[in-house]
């Protein structure tokens, strides 16, 4: 296999505790169509495949529900205005998250792919201290689709000039490890975050970190396996 040349990152459950900030403005935004709300812990499961289906699971109670479309407008509506005022109120990055992107920008290209719109990205990334330690970002809206398919990833490699053989993902989600093997990336899974009880080794991830404090040490175990081949 190449040696990695880049190293990608899903935003929400991989390198920020965000689940606080978005179960509010979801519930808050279901409260105010009179609708019921559903707390942190059953927002957390519904998180990962963009706002659209979040907000259709949050309207339906069901992960493959289909609300009445001018209520999914209002709701994606609503969702805007509390979500862009409580942005950061609670959300954090993961322990180790800051020191471990600095010490993998002196060796790797670094990226972060999230199925998160950019209009709430770009700013949470700024507030968060994160956005200038990534060579590219790609949200949800960047592209025609988002993972799991491949197009971001792909176009990120594209992007940056590297082969898909020599990047990795890094993600907590099923999502995040199909896209990564169709993209022909390698596949590191995360054992916290918003996985839907996915298990993300069954699906292809060649490793699950207990924390992100693991992925340099893994990184440098590829090294040496190239260095000794």
């Amino acid at each position: 296999m190449a040696a990695i040349k880049l190293v990608a990152f899903d935003l929400d459950g991989t390198l920020v505790d965000s689940a606080s900030d978005i179960a509010r403005a979801v519930d808050l935004a279901l409260e105010s169509l009179g609708r019921r709300s559903h707390g942190v812990d059953q927002v957390k499961d519904w998180v990962g495949e963009g706002l659209t289906k979040l907000l259709k699971r949050a309207l339906t109670g069901r992960m493959d529900g289909e609300p009445d479309p001018k209520l999914l407008v209002e709701a994606r509506e609503a969702f805007r205005g509390f979500y862009k005022r409580g942005l950061c109120i609670e959300t954090r990055p993961y322990p180790g998250c800051v020191e471990v992107l600095d010490t993998l920008a002196r060796r790797y290209s670094l990226a972060c792919i999230t199925n998160k719109s950019a209009e709430y990205t770009e700013p949470l990334l700024e507030r968060l201290g994160l956005r200038q330690r990534f060579d590219l970002v790609v949200s949800g809206d960047t592209l025609h689709a988002m993972k799991p398919d491949a197009a971001p990833l792909l176009h990120t490699a594209h992007h940056l000039g590297i082969a898909a053989g020599a990047c990795c993902m890094v993600g907590d989600s099923r999502n995040d490890i199909l896209a990564a093997k169709a993209a022909g990336f390698r596949a590191v899974a995360v054992a916290y975050g918003y996985r839907q009880g996915a298990d993300l080794l069954a699906l292809g991830a060649e490793t699950e970190l207990n924390s992100l404090t693991e992925l340099p040490v893994w990184l440098a175990g590829l090294d040496s396996a190239d260095a000794s081949r």
